[in-house]
């Protein structure tokens, strides 16, 4: 039996890990979408879906430390783990933005952060996509540059 070196040589092929990864990186950046359309229903139209909003944070927070985690095993470059590790980061600004009461008045902050929150996560989607999914001739063009 022989094997076409050009079909099998063609794509690197990412492991299991890699691709948990990506669809939890996809799972985490939907839910702030998700939380991102909930305060805008809840300020403009329905107070109601405040509850929402606050429950997809407490649902999906953990999420950023198994990013966390799993970026520091797998094998991913220093950017989707800088990426990864500012997740959590991020999260924890939000908290204290908005839960802590001082005269700085830090929870104007708060928008900022969280659309600071949506850019990096959605940087994480797409620089895992290019990194698990990319053809191995990409590989070689990306490293000669």
């Amino acid at each position: 039996m022989t094997i076409n070196s050009e079909l099998s040589g063609d794509r690197t092929s990412p492991n299991w890990i890699q691709i948990s990864f990506y669809a939890t990186s996809v799972i985490f950046n939907l839910c702030l979408i998700a939380q991102l359309l909930t305060v805008g229903i809840a300020y403009f139209n329905n107070p109601g879906w405040w509850n929402i909003h606050v429950s997809l944070v407490r649902g999906y927070s953990g999420l950023s430390l198994i990013l966390l985690v799993v970026s520091a095993i797998a094998p991913f470059s220093n950017r989707i783990r800088s990426l990864a590790a500012s997740l959590p980061v991020l999260l924890g600004l939000q908290f204290c933005s908005i839960h802590l009461k001082t005269p700085l008045h830090l929870e104007v902050f708060h928008p900022l952060i969280g659309f600071t929150l949506l850019y990096v996560s959605s940087s994480l989607v797409h620089r895992v996509f290019r990194e698990v999914f990319k053809k191995k001739s990409d590989a070689v063009t990306e490293s000669q540059i």
